[in-house]
């Protein structure tokens, strides 16, 4: 069950990314927006909405800006106009990449991110391309430093939990779930004196791609830059970069 974590060098990508990108405040935001807007203003009966408005107040988005939020996925406000969408392509090395991001004008997105894409020897494919190289699965983090547990004991809460898997690395666990078994295991860690780092839905790659050298150091730079785009709220990839 347990394995070496996958997830290092994404964690340190996004963290490197969130602290340059002043825009971070606008992208919880509008996650907490659509999720409203799919499921409805209450958190209780919206798990979308639940995790959206967690991970705004963690990233201290201020309470009035997630009601507001609220409000206007609930058509209290403007925002309607705003679409969900997933892009995918191919980066350097092999790469699948999966781009999903909010937008008003999907043309003016798509062309933004196909240049962007070609800047950084990637491109833009048709859906269902690579989309099948992932499975849509809820993870959690722990960081180890916090809480310094074996890997027998981690393991112990993890199995416990109902969870589905475990991996590590020098930083942290990383706890694998079903999607709508997130919110339990999540308190189930709780309840052992476990608080997660990071709590989310993510397309998780069936199978990884090692990539290395040059081409690993390009894609780390396109997957920085799509980060960082306006309109980008998730960036997955099927790579271990190695550089």
């Amino acid at each position: 069950m347990a394995g070496h974590s996958k997830w290092a060098n994404i964690k340190r990508r996004k963290a490197k990314v969130d602290a340059q990108k002043g825009n971070l405040f606008s992208k919880l935001l509008r996650e907490v927006m659509v999720a409203a807007r799919q499921g409805g203003g209450n958190p209780e009966a919206n798990f979308r909405l639940k995790l959206a408005m967690q991970k705004a107040r963690d990233g201290n988005v201020p309470g009035d800006g997630i009601a507001r939020a609220i409000r206007k996925g609930t058509g209290e406000g403007e925002g309607a106009g705003i679409d969900e969408v997933t892009y995918e392509a191919y980066g350097p090395g092999g790469a699948a990449i999966l781009v999903e991001a909010f937008t008003d004008n999907r043309n003016r997105t798509a062309g933004e991110l196909r240049y962007l894409l070609t800047r950084h020897g990637g491109s833009m494919v048709e859906a269902g391309s690579v989309s099948w190289m992932f499975k849509r699965r809820g993870f959690l983090q722990v960081d180890r430093k916090k809480y310094p547990l074996s890997e027998d004991a981690m393991l112990a809460l993890v199995l416990e939990s109902g969870a589905e898997d475990m991996e590590t690395d020098e930083e942290s666990f990383t706890v694998l779930t079903a999607p709508d078994g997130l919110v339990a295991v999540e308190h189930s860690l709780e309840r052992g004196g476990l608080r997660a780092e990071t709590s989310e839905i993510a397309m998780v790659p069936v199978t990884y791609l090692q990539v290395t050298g040059e081409p690993a150091a390009i894609l780390l730079r396109l997957l920085e830059v799509l980060d960082g785009h306006d309109d980008v709220q998730k960036v997955h990839c099927n790579v271990m970069l190695q550089p």
